[in-house]
Protein backbone atom coordinates (compact mmCIF):
# COMPACT_ATOMS: atom_id res chain seq x y z
CA UNK A 1 0.00 0.00 0.00
CA UNK A 2 1.61 3.36 0.78
CA UNK A 3 1.73 6.40 -1.47
CA UNK A 4 2.44 5.99 -5.14
CA UNK A 5 5.82 7.43 -6.16
CA UNK A 6 5.82 10.89 -7.76
CA UNK A 7 2.04 11.26 -7.37
CA UNK A 8 1.23 8.66 -10.07
CA UNK A 9 -1.93 6.63 -9.61
CA UNK A 10 -1.53 2.88 -9.31
CA UNK A 11 -4.06 0.21 -10.08
CA UNK A 12 -5.38 -1.37 -6.89
CA UNK A 13 -3.68 -4.66 -6.11
CA UNK A 14 -5.61 -7.90 -5.83
CA UNK A 15 -5.13 -7.70 -2.06
CA UNK A 16 -6.73 -4.23 -1.98
CA UNK A 17 -9.62 -5.48 -4.11
CA UNK A 18 -10.18 -8.45 -1.74
CA UNK A 19 -10.03 -6.14 1.27
CA UNK A 20 -12.55 -3.76 -0.32
CA UNK A 21 -14.87 -6.65 -1.13
CA UNK A 22 -14.57 -7.98 2.41
CA UNK A 23 -15.25 -4.53 3.84
CA UNK A 24 -18.42 -4.25 1.75
CA UNK A 25 -19.53 -7.79 2.56
CA UNK A 26 -18.67 -8.10 6.24
CA UNK A 27 -18.63 -4.45 7.36
CA UNK A 28 -22.37 -4.26 8.14
CA UNK A 29 -22.27 -7.40 10.28
CA UNK A 30 -19.21 -6.15 12.15
CA UNK A 31 -20.94 -2.81 12.79
CA UNK A 32 -23.96 -4.64 14.29
CA UNK A 33 -21.62 -6.78 16.36
CA UNK A 34 -19.84 -3.73 17.76
CA UNK A 35 -23.03 -1.68 18.34
CA UNK A 36 -24.27 -4.47 20.60
CA UNK A 37 -21.06 -4.57 22.59
CA UNK A 38 -19.66 -1.04 22.65
CA UNK A 39 -20.80 2.55 22.37
CA UNK A 40 -22.61 3.08 19.05
CA UNK A 41 -20.31 5.96 18.12
CA UNK A 42 -17.27 3.64 18.41
CA UNK A 43 -18.58 0.98 16.02
CA UNK A 44 -17.11 2.48 12.84
CA UNK A 45 -13.67 2.94 14.44
CA UNK A 46 -13.73 -0.64 15.71
CA UNK A 47 -14.65 -1.96 12.24
CA UNK A 48 -11.72 -0.02 10.79
CA UNK A 49 -9.44 -1.54 13.44
CA UNK A 50 -10.55 -5.02 12.35
CA UNK A 51 -9.70 -4.36 8.71
CA UNK A 52 -6.40 -2.70 9.63
CA UNK A 53 -5.41 -5.84 11.52
CA UNK A 54 -6.52 -7.98 8.60
CA UNK A 55 -4.54 -5.83 6.18
CA UNK A 56 -1.45 -6.19 8.38
CA UNK A 57 -1.64 -9.96 7.97
CA UNK A 58 0.75 -10.92 5.19
CA UNK A 59 -1.11 -14.04 4.06
CA UNK A 60 -4.70 -12.75 4.23
CA UNK A 61 -5.52 -14.38 0.89
CA UNK A 62 -5.07 -17.82 2.48
CA UNK A 63 -7.94 -17.49 4.99
CA UNK A 64 -10.43 -20.34 4.58
CA UNK A 65 -13.21 -18.87 6.76
CA UNK A 66 -13.04 -15.11 6.30
CA UNK A 67 -16.15 -14.37 8.34
CA UNK A 68 -15.01 -16.46 11.30
CA UNK A 69 -11.55 -14.94 11.14
CA UNK A 70 -12.91 -11.38 10.99
CA UNK A 71 -15.16 -11.92 14.00
CA UNK A 72 -12.26 -13.44 15.92
CA UNK A 73 -10.30 -10.26 15.14
CA UNK A 74 -13.37 -8.24 16.17
CA UNK A 75 -13.45 -9.96 19.55
CA UNK A 76 -9.75 -9.23 20.05
CA UNK A 77 -10.25 -5.59 19.02
CA UNK A 78 -12.99 -5.26 21.65
CA UNK A 79 -10.83 -6.81 24.34
CA UNK A 80 -7.96 -4.50 23.39
CA UNK A 81 -10.29 -1.47 23.50
CA UNK A 82 -11.62 -2.42 26.93
CA UNK A 83 -8.10 -2.98 28.25
CA UNK A 84 -6.96 0.37 26.84
CA UNK A 85 -9.85 2.06 28.65
CA UNK A 86 -8.80 0.45 31.91
CA UNK A 87 -11.50 -2.18 32.28
CA UNK A 88 -10.00 -4.95 34.35
CA UNK A 89 -11.25 -8.44 34.93
CA UNK A 90 -12.38 -9.20 31.39
CA UNK A 91 -11.86 -12.88 30.90
CA UNK A 92 -11.03 -14.21 27.48
CA UNK A 93 -13.16 -17.27 26.79
CA UNK A 94 -13.37 -19.69 23.96
CA UNK A 95 -16.19 -18.08 22.04
CA UNK A 96 -17.53 -14.62 22.86
CA UNK A 97 -16.74 -12.93 26.13
CA UNK A 98 -19.87 -12.65 28.27
CA UNK A 99 -18.58 -9.57 30.04
CA UNK A 100 -18.52 -7.50 26.86
CA UNK A 101 -22.31 -7.10 26.73
CA UNK A 102 -22.68 -5.61 30.17
CA UNK A 103 -24.43 -6.72 33.34
CA UNK A 104 -27.87 -7.51 31.85
CA UNK A 105 -26.69 -10.36 29.62
CA UNK A 106 -28.87 -12.94 31.31
CA UNK A 107 -31.99 -10.88 31.90
CA UNK A 108 -35.22 -12.74 31.13
CA UNK A 109 -35.83 -10.41 28.19
CA UNK A 110 -32.38 -11.10 26.71
CA UNK A 111 -32.85 -14.85 27.16
CA UNK A 112 -36.21 -14.72 25.37
CA UNK A 113 -34.77 -12.62 22.53
CA UNK A 114 -31.90 -15.09 22.19
CA UNK A 115 -34.28 -18.05 22.03
CA UNK A 116 -36.41 -16.30 19.42
CA UNK A 117 -33.36 -15.45 17.29
CA UNK A 118 -32.15 -19.04 17.59
CA UNK A 119 -35.54 -20.38 16.45
CA UNK A 120 -35.59 -17.93 13.50
CA UNK A 121 -32.07 -18.96 12.50
CA UNK A 122 -32.88 -22.68 12.69
CA UNK A 123 -36.02 -22.12 10.59
CA UNK A 124 -33.98 -20.10 8.07
CA UNK A 125 -31.37 -22.87 7.83
CA UNK A 126 -34.13 -25.35 6.99
CA UNK A 127 -35.23 -23.14 4.07
CA UNK A 128 -31.79 -23.14 2.44
CA UNK A 129 -31.40 -25.08 -0.80
CA UNK A 130 -30.34 -28.67 0.06
CA UNK A 131 -26.71 -28.43 -1.13
CA UNK A 132 -26.13 -25.05 0.53
CA UNK A 133 -27.78 -26.31 3.73
CA UNK A 134 -25.63 -29.45 3.72
CA UNK A 135 -22.40 -27.47 3.24
CA UNK A 136 -23.44 -25.00 5.95
CA UNK A 137 -24.32 -27.73 8.45
CA UNK A 138 -21.14 -29.67 7.73
CA UNK A 139 -19.00 -26.57 8.26
CA UNK A 140 -20.77 -24.80 11.12
CA UNK A 141 -22.15 -27.70 13.11
CA UNK A 142 -19.86 -30.61 12.24
CA UNK A 143 -16.77 -28.35 12.07
CA UNK A 144 -15.60 -29.87 8.79
CA UNK A 145 -13.08 -28.05 6.61
CA UNK A 146 -14.05 -26.91 3.13
CA UNK A 147 -11.77 -29.61 1.71
CA UNK A 148 -13.46 -32.34 3.76
CA UNK A 149 -16.90 -31.06 2.74
CA UNK A 150 -15.85 -31.02 -0.92
CA UNK A 151 -14.70 -34.63 -0.70
CA UNK A 152 -17.85 -35.72 1.11
CA UNK A 153 -20.16 -33.94 -1.35
CA UNK A 154 -18.09 -34.86 -4.41
CA UNK A 155 -17.58 -31.24 -5.49
CA UNK A 156 -14.69 -28.79 -5.78
CA UNK A 157 -13.51 -26.81 -2.76
CA UNK A 158 -14.37 -23.62 -4.69
CA UNK A 159 -17.96 -24.88 -5.00
CA UNK A 160 -18.12 -25.37 -1.23
CA UNK A 161 -16.99 -21.76 -0.77
CA UNK A 162 -19.72 -20.59 -3.14
CA UNK A 163 -22.37 -22.67 -1.37
CA UNK A 164 -21.26 -21.35 2.00
CA UNK A 165 -21.32 -17.77 0.75
CA UNK A 166 -24.85 -18.22 -0.63
CA UNK A 167 -25.99 -19.78 2.62
CA UNK A 168 -24.45 -17.04 4.76
CA UNK A 169 -25.86 -14.29 2.54
CA UNK A 170 -29.33 -15.81 2.63
CA UNK A 171 -29.26 -16.39 6.39
CA UNK A 172 -27.95 -12.89 6.99
CA UNK A 173 -30.73 -11.42 4.84
CA UNK A 174 -33.33 -13.51 6.68
CA UNK A 175 -32.05 -12.45 10.10
CA UNK A 176 -31.90 -8.78 9.01
CA UNK A 177 -35.55 -8.90 7.90
CA UNK A 178 -36.64 -10.16 11.27
CA UNK A 179 -34.48 -7.79 13.31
Amino acid sequence: MGSPPHGKLEQPSAEDADLSAWMAQYGPGLRRFFRRRAAADEAEDLVQDVFLRLQARADADHIDNVQGYLFKIARNVLISRYRAKGFNGLAAHDGWSDELDGPDDLSPERILIGKQEYERLMAAILTLPPRARAAFVFHRFDHMTYQAIAERMGIAKRSVKELMQRAIDRLSDEMERGA
